[in-house]
């Protein structure tokens, strides 16, 4: 009979497996790992956008990095984490696909978090080629930090939070395609009911910034013009 001892080389390279499973069994820790994928931050920054206390906020970076899925670097005393590399956050992207078709509860949640904002949406290339063309503007409604680490080029940068006060920037007779993080972030979708109610042309990107970056797309970055 085959040795399957909790010391059999087998049973350790599954419980390998298994470690960076539960590194991703919590939701918080998902959630820090979507943050990553826009780019570096800092403990404190990660803490505030996620609604964590920086001592929580630590402690689940520091499973995360212990499962190698995240990397740090330090600064004086501030220390920045960012993702441990592009197949991290393809692993993210495909966890949330896999768990949407497979898990029923899924969808549910996200149509709650979500909302019907009854927008069109268009895919990636789709937009690429209206750029092309100069007929649509895009915007990006993540915080200016995100958008700085990276954007869509040419987007126009406005965070959903002060979208209200600075609409009079965007063209009024130009339809405005909204993006932010990815698929699942609600941010577009709050823009987009916002810009309809002013009686504006708002769609959005079928999913965002993150998608954008997984499929080799340009990315700029920097300031916004």
């Amino acid at each position: 009979m085959p040795d399957t001892g909790p010391t059999h080389p087998k049973n350790r390279l599954y419980d390998a497996f298994a470690a960076s499973g539960k590194a991703l069994a919590s939701g918080k820790r998902l959630e820090l790992l979507d943050l990553l994928a826009q780019g570096e931050r800092t403990v404190d920054a990660l803490a505030k956008a996620a609604g964590l206390n920086l001592t929580t906020a630590s402690a689940h970076l520091q499973t995360l990095k212990q499962a190698g899925f995240v990397a740090t670097r330090r600064e004086g005393t501030r220390v920045h984490y960012r993702l441990a590399g592009d197949d991290v956050a393809q692993l993210f992207a495909l966890l949330r696909k896999v768990a949407e078709r497979h898990h029923a509860a899924v969808s549910a949640a996200r149509d709650a978090y979500l909302g019907d904002d009854g927008a069109a949406e268009v895919t990636r290339e789709e937009l690429r080629l209206r750029v092309a063309a100069g007929d649509v503007v895009v915007l990006d409604v993540r915080p200016v930090e995100e958008y700085r680490a990276g954007h869509i080029p040419g987007a126009l940068s406005i965070p959903v939070g002060e979208l209200a006060e600075r609409i009079g920037e965007l063209p009024e007779d130009t339809e405005i395609v909204v993006y932010c993080r990815g698929e699942y972030c609600v941010l577009a979708h709050d823009a987009v009911r916002l810009l309809t109610d002013r009686g504006r042309r708002a769609i959005r990107l079928d999913d965002g910034m993150l998608e954008w970056r997984l499929a080799d797309l340009p990315v700029a970055v920097g300031d916004p013009a």
